[in-house]
């Protein structure tokens, strides 16, 4: 019996609440949840989790989307899940982000060291390139390029994770199992940044058939998606449809349900 990986309880409260976040209900739901978190509620929510990356590969994943969502005139929150770290949270807080946004406007291009990873049919990296810069260059027609107004809150531990990923249009995070189910529980939109060999792997494939997310190791790249993500209101959509078809927020009680049944129906069997 395939029931889904168990998760907890809140997220498939939060689901119900919820429902389809395309529609005009999701979305004044979400709006709520906002104001409960103190988000703005009139710009798009990015929600980003290290897990087990490194603190220097996490901070420049954020600095990456901080400065492509400003260079495409988006609006937009950025919140960092920093988990107990202080120092990073702390970070965060104090980063000079006009400083961050013209150093990487003017950093020389070079070969990234990292490795830029798709399957089944995705968009390769010089395709990104070329929509990105087709987004770049119409922000700067519309006057908007450079100018978006994005703001990034540093998290520490959290424990309402559900309605933080309510909340969000976008997950960035590492591949864990986990986090995964929980964000399709609730039809979010996923880009995978990393994965732990072996035990890991597979659930990226989950993410990319299923269709509901992206996975790539390049912080600019990452970037550059998340900022085309925002702009294709129809692509999140989409991606959140096919998250919602693959999430299922009642794993844990089905699976409860089942063991239950199958031990009392034994037990009435040796009875017998």
């Amino acid at each position: 019996v395939m029931a889904g990986l168990p998760i907890r309880h809140g997220f498939a409260v939060e689901a119900e609440k919820l429902g389809d976040r395309t529609s005009s209900q999701g979305q004044e739901y979400q709006k709520s949840v906002r104001e409960q978190l103190g988000i703005s509620t009139d710009k798009p929510m990015v929600l980003v989790m290290g897990g087990g990356e490194g603190v220097g590969s996490l901070s420049d994943i954020v600095n990456e989307l901080y400065a492509k969502l400003r260079t495409l005139g988006l609006d937009a929150t950025i919140c960092v899940v920093c988990g107990r770290n202080e120092k990073l949270q702390m970070d965060l807080q104090t980063r000079n982000w006009n400083a961050v946004a013209e150093k990487l406007a003017v950093q020389k291009k070079r070969r990234s060291l990292f490795r830029f990873f798709r399957r089944k049919g995705k968009k390769e990296d010089n395709e990104i390139k070329e929509l990105f810069q087709q987004a770049e260059a119409l922000a700067e027609a519309d006057g908007k390029k450079g100018n978006g107004q994005v703001d990034v809150i540093g998290l520490g531990f959290i424990t309402s994770m559900p309605e933080y990923m309510v909340a969000a249009d976008i997950l960035v995070t590492k591949a864990g199992p986990g986090t995964i189910a929980e964000a399709a529980s609730v039809g979010l939109p996923v880009m995978l940044t990393s994965f732990l060999p072996g035990q890991e792997a597979g659930n990226v494939d989950v993410v990319l058939e299923s269709g509901y997310g992206d996975y790539c190791e390049d912080p600019a790249e990452i970037g550059k998606t998340v900022g085309l993500w925002l702009k294709d209101r129809s692509m999140l959509e989409t991606m959140s449809k096919a998250a919602q078809k693959a999430g299922n927020p009642y794993a844990a009680d089905e699976i409860v349900s089942d063991i239950g049944t199958q031990t009392v129906a034994w037990m009435q069997l040796n009875e017998a």
